[in-house]
């Protein structure tokens, strides 16, 4: 009996993530609905917008392609309106998967990034079925800072070969890259610096003027007219001279698979990789729903955490396949879409056509962008990532545990990697609560996710 009840509960539970008309539309009908329509439709244009030079940066700074970041962008952003569990959120590539996804290419290929993330949005839909949901948000707001900290140094980093100019690769180790910036210094093409700088300036002068400015899409057009016009024959690396011509042609199905030579570090590796990207997924996009809701003062349906995990199963599992890579709830995106008035998750659909469309169309203007305007932007997103109001929540804790636990999870993911940094934290979390010396919940980690809102 207790057996059929359990099966059927799951059932129930399975038939409502399968449906994508699950009350999260109701804002939609209150008041004048092609009002609001227009709202969300105006909302997916802009946010549009403003994903496609960062999904082109985070996908080439992970190792990757920059169509890759545009379709899979678009393809996260209609699985996650359809199937998440948040009215407001947008999904995309996010800052904090650079490090994890640059790490993996560095050693395999893109088949084996799709096997991993498969394996990920496996789990990720097995929590949100059980309703583990809750369990994910127990992480500590000392350590979500630390890594966000961490990962903003490694990201910084990881552009100083485009920000300075340099034709030579620095690769994606940390100890590496600050030992050939030192060695190519020389090298260095002040006309990038500018460029990289200029776009640096423009996104962050006018994200503050208003939401409605695409702010990254200026950074790229100052590149662009100065690759195209006056500095054109300064030696500015282009996007196609790195990558060759943007193709258009973006529904290409890449099959998972693992390397012809199959040892047990490949196992190894899979597992770290998947775990790394099923952290990352499940984390930010539980912190971004209920940054949205509390953003959006929705008092109608709350997100729905274990449904939010699903959606983010679909999300790994799926837009890889379409040649992209893994996704999750973007923060600084999902506030953009709340300030511009986004009701309903049909502006997250909105942005998955008007993403194509505009890349569609764009695409011989992309690949003309010099490689330092990419490194300007990922600046601002490095930059954006540590705030002092995030810093002063944990000093605020009274703990100096917490304080300490922050700077070793900041200094331990550039130099360990995401994955060991942040695991060995949360050991050390458990541990130092199992003796009683902090308690697991803080007051404050309730009103963190509000200052995160322009993290990535």
């Amino acid at each position: 009996m207790g057996h059929r009840q359990d099966t059927s509960t799951l059932l129930r539970t399975l038939k409502f993530y399968l449906n994508p008309n699950d009350g999260r539309y109701e804002d939609l009908a209150k008041g004048n609905l092609a009002k609001n329509i227009v709202r969300d439709l105006t909302a997916g244009l802009v946010v549009a917008m403003v994903a496609i030079p960062l999904a082109m940066g985070f996908a080439m700074a992970s190792g990757l392609r920059p169509e890759q970041g545009i379709v899979g962008g678009a393809v996260a952003g209609l699985l996650g309106a359809l199937f998440g569990g948040s009215k407001y959120q947008v999904y995309g590539p996010t800052a904090a998967y650079i490090p994890i996804i640059a790490g993996l290419m560095a050693t395999y290929n893109h088949s084996f990034l799709v096997l991993a993330s498969i394996v990920a949005g496996a789990f990720l839909m097995l929590t949100g079925l059980f309703k583990k949901g809750k369990v994910v948000t127990l992480v500590p707001h000392s350590i979500v800072v630390g890594f966000t900290i961490g990962i903003a140094v490694v990201i910084a980093f990881s552009q100083m070969g485009e920000v300075f100019g340099f034709h030579n690769k620095i690769g994606y180790d940390f100890i590496g890259q600050i030992k050939k910036t030192i060695e190519y210094f020389g090298e260095t093409n002040i006309y990038a610096v500018i460029v990289a700088f200029s776009t640096f300036a423009i996104c962050k002068v006018l994200i503050k003027i208003s939401t409605f400015i695409p702010a990254p899409v200026f950074g790229l057009g100052l590149g662009w007219l100065a690759a195209a016009t006056f500095w054109k024959d300064k030696g500015l690396v282009l996007i196609k001279d790195k990558y060759g011509s943007i193709p258009t042609d973006f529904w290409v199905i890449t099959m998972p698979q693992l390397p012809d030579m199959t040892t047990g570090q490949v196992w190894f590796d899979l597992l770290y990789f998947a775990v790394a990207i099923y952290f990352v997924a499940a984390v930010e996009s539980l912190l971004c729903s209920r940054m949205a809701d509390r953003m959006a003062n929705n008092t109608g349906v709350p997100y729905n955490p274990n449904k939010e995990l699903w959606g983010q199963g679909m999300v790994n599992i799926f837009t890889p396949l379409f040649n992209g890579f893994p996704h999750t709830g973007a923060l600084a995106r999902t506030a953009v879409n709340i300030r511009l008035g986004a009701v309903s998750p049909l502006a997250g659909i909105a942005k998955f056509t008007f993403k194509l469309l505009l890349a569609a169309y764009l695409a011989t203007y992309l690949e003309q962008v010099p490689m330092a305007c990419i490194g300007g932007i990922l600046l601002y997103v490095a930059s954006g990532m540590v705030k002092w109001k995030e810093i002063q929540e944990v000093l605020e804790m009274k703990s100096q545990f917490h304080f300490w636990l922050m700077i070793y999870t900041a200094i331990m993911v550039p130099l360990t990697g995401f994955l060991t940094a942040v695991l060995s934290a949360i050991v050390i979390f458990a541990i130092a609560v199992l003796l009683k010396k902090v308690p697991l919940h803080h007051k404050k980690e309730d009103t963190v996710e509000l200052d995160l809102a322009e993290a990535n």
